[in-house]
């Protein structure tokens, strides 16, 4: 049985991170990506400021650039930085796991690179997966990447990329083969996004700023020396990325902590709510910390053990929660907090803010239904 009581070391730490947040952030603060540029500036300059804490990437190893730090701290920072509308801007990509798949698959040269960059909250990460037709269907991915003088051609097309304007690279796979089936020929690429052969295109969405676009390749460029692991063996690598990508956010920190304030929140208007409002809300509660522990125990395995169930049913879990508790907070509030504005109450724009970001949470990352599929094919092997 674990015990999951937190050290005072973890706990000191959390004190420290909402000083550090207080400190650097407006209190009306609602994250990176909105039409205002200066709400992107101010979470790189706050990305760099926990780099060189050596809080960003803490539990990687020192010669990485991080502090070598206990797993329970690294997760204490997830969750205060998720909790807090993720201040972090679209650093976690980096950290969270095109950092760990470069140090499990990268060359002593690559990593020296893209590692010690990333943990200083120096360089933003887009993700080249999803394509026009392979999204949850990733294996049939049509972008070609072919073999020429020092390096890769690569043409096609990427779609749903989130933070491609901002990103300096982009962990982007392509097909280099077809033998040996449909996973079979998919390699890793790392390439730079500054170059003439990327145009990317902003998709306008309810989501925000920067949170879907598409990305046409036209012979863009990759050397070889920033091919991920073997030729071909793409595969291999995104399905451990995948485990790494859906665990690796502390989503039910922001819903535990929005269902918690609502109370105070709304003041009087928490006694006129129906009572059944009340008991969906105490239900929710109840989920958020059922999710921190599900969370906990797949921290607390080793990560070797991580199974692409485990980390399919954590996907489940904290997807629906984000949905299930925005829903509820939104009906507490009334019909008036869709379209809140910069008058309404910090609180109700903040849940405005995580309703909009839940409406695809269940499609990102993989949808609810291919995350059961997975359930489903995990459990006709055991």
């Amino acid at each position: 049985m674990l015990d999951y009581r937190e050290p005072e070391s973890v706990s000191r730490l959390r004190s420290d991170l909402r000083a550090l947040i207080a400190e650097h952030l407006p209190a009306d603060f609602l994250g990176a990506f909105t039409p205002d540029p200066a709400d992107f500036a101010l979470t790189e300059a706050f990305s760099r400021e926990l780099g060189r804490r050596q809080l960003l990437a803490s539990a990687w190893p020192r010669e990485f650039g991080g502090a070598a730090a206990d797993v329970w701290e690294q997760t204490a920072v997830r969750e205060e930085m998720w909790a807090a509308h993720e201040p972090r801007g679209a650093q976690y990509m980096g950290v969270n796991w095109v950092g760990p798949a470069i140090m499990r698959h990268g060359t002593p040269a690559q990593q020296a690179q893209h590692l010690p960059a990333i943990a200083a909250g120096e360089v933003v990460w887009c993700q080249g997966f999803s394509e026009p037709g392979a999204g949850s269907d990733l294996p049939a991915l049509r972008t070609k990447a072919v073999k020429v003088d020092g390096g890769w051609s690569i043409t096609g097309q990427k779609v749903w990329t989130s933070y491609a304007r901002m990103a300096g690279w982009c962990f982007l796979l392509a097909r280099t083969g077809t033998a040996g089936g449909r996973k079979s020929g998919i390699t890793v690429f790392l390439m730079q996004m500054d170059q003439a052969g990327v145009e990317v295109r902003p998709i306008g969405a309810m989501l925000g700023e920067h949170h879907l676009n598409e990305v046409y390749l036209d012979s863009a460029w990759v050397p070889d020396d920033q091919v991920l692991g073997e030729i071909g063996a793409g595969w291999d690598v995104v399905a451990e990325v995948l485990g790494f990508e859906r665990i690796g956010i502390a989503r039910y920190a922001r819903s535990e902590r929005l269902l918690r304030e609502a109370p105070e929140a709304l003041a009087d208007r928490w006694h006129d709510l129906p009572e059944s409002l009340h008991e969906r809300w105490a239900a929710a509660l109840v989920r958020a910390r059922q999710a921190r522990l599900l969370a906990y125990q797949l921290v607390a395995a080793n990560e070797s053990e991580l199974s692409p169930l485990s980390a399919a049913a954590y996907r489940i879990v904290v997807t629906t929660l984000d949905q299930e508790s925005a829903e509820i907070l939104m009906e507490m509030l009334g019909r008036d907090a869709v379209g809140a504005t910069p008058q309404s109450t910090y609180f109700e724009r903040e849940v405005e803010d995580h309703w909009r970001y839940s409406q695809a949470a269940t499609v990102a990352s993989g949808t609810v239904e291919m995350n059961k599929q997975t359930i489903a094919k995990s459990l006709e092997h055991t």
